[in-house]
């Protein structure tokens, strides 16, 4: 009689859930980044228009885009907004764009763009606006600061040049947004390859930002590909593959990857690897290598992570429910019963006696 009262009971939460949500989402999606207005940005133009020597008036221009949204954001009561904005209006910041329009747009640069050698281009997940682009800036810091900055000549460039789709949403379930980056970032990228022609150029992408790449990997000439934390990429790892083979154009291109990046080459050839980790330790299996790829590294607790906590809980799991009894380890009274078995004496617990 209890579960027959149950279940209307969940029924009608349930339906108040959903309720609520088709409430509360909507009203979320009017008081969004997007609500927010921002003037248009100034015509700036290509890259490729000033050159080198017209960076730092191409850095002026967006400063001052960036200071007449942060009016306009305060005028408009978002006190938030206009912090945020306030903060990006740091002359140290440099952007090569800026629009404050629906959620933000910006592109920065970290390092010295003029003389740099190598260039890395971030491109971001979901969940990434300017209301939440100081945690994107803080990953691009510590990329630029990694890789040695100015004295190994090294720019970053953090790039949310896309709508980026939020975690909670139907959004992020598809493809819909990364088709609509795509164009912009080999546009993007095509002119930072005109602008500096003999720096090397990487392309370093997080969570939703790695399935923009994979599908804009075909249609770039990019030295390396780099996707972590990425949700999967489907049937877009063949182009990624093809891009390493062939420029855009379709034809053979010299093997800037096999001569600068043999591990990233190697690494392309294989489509998977299987990583075996322990508690303390991984281990990948290579069999294309012979002799490489099979001494165990040693990795700390916190490097293993979740995924070596859930693999020691499934062993353990299977250690007490699903394995056979007989190769069970038994301990306490398991030990005891084992005893009497094996001397033929009757097992009083197991016909509700005492042990």
């Amino acid at each position: 009689m209890a579960s027959r009262r149950l279940v209307p009971r969940l029924r009608r939460a349930l339906l108040a859930a959903f309720v609520s949500a088709s409430v509360a989402v909507p009203l979320s999606a009017m008081t969004g980044p997007g609500a927010v207005p921002a003037p248009a940005p100034a015509a700036l133009g290509p890259l490729t228009a000033g050159g080198l020597a017209g960076l730092p008036a191409r850095y002026a221009a967006n400063r001052a885009d960036i200071l007449a949204a942060e009016r306009l954001a305060g005028e408009h009561g978002d006190s938030q907004r206009a912090a945020n904005l306030r903060a990006l209006a740091d002359p140290s910041w440099h952007f090569l764009s800026f629009d404050g329009r629906d959620g933000g747009r910006s592109v920065e640069v970290l390092g010295d763009l003029a003389d740099a050698d190598r260039i890395a281009v971030l491109v971001p997940g979901s969940d990434t606006d300017l209301d939440t682009y100081a945690r994107f800036r803080a990953g691009a810091v510590a990329l630029e600061q990694q890789s040695g900055g100015d004295a190994s000549r090294t720019a970053v460039v953090a790039w949310l040049g896309y709508d980026t789709p939020d975690t909670i949403s139907p959004a992020v379930l598809t493809t819909g947004r990364a088709d609509q980056a795509v164009p912009q970032l080999q546009n993007f990228v095509r002119q930072l390859e005109e602008l500096k022609p003999d720096a090397r150029i990487s392309l370093v992408c997080h969570s939703y930002g790695s399935v923009v790449c994979a599908r804009a990997a075909s249609g770039l000439d990019v030295a390396d590909l780099v996707l972590y934390g990425s949700p999967g990429i489907g049937g877009d790892a063949t182009d990624v593959a093809a891009a390493h083979q062939s420029g855009p154009s379709g034809g053979a291109r010299p093997h800037r990857l096999d001569r600068r990046c043999p591990a990233c080459a190697a690494a392309a050839a294989v489509r998977h690897h299987r990583l075996r980790r322990r508690p303390g330790r991984a281990r990948l299996r290579r069999p294309d290598l012979p002799g490489r790829g099979r001494r165990p590294q040693r990795l700390s607790p916190a490097r293993l992570g979740a995924a070596a906590q859930h693999r020691r809980d499934r062993l353990r799991r299977r250690g007490r429910g699903l394995r056979h009894p007989a190769r069970r380890r038994r301990s306490g009274r398991g030990r005891q019963r084992g005893r009497r078995r094996a001397r033929g004496a009757p097992d009083n617990h197991r016909f509700g006696g005492r042990p």
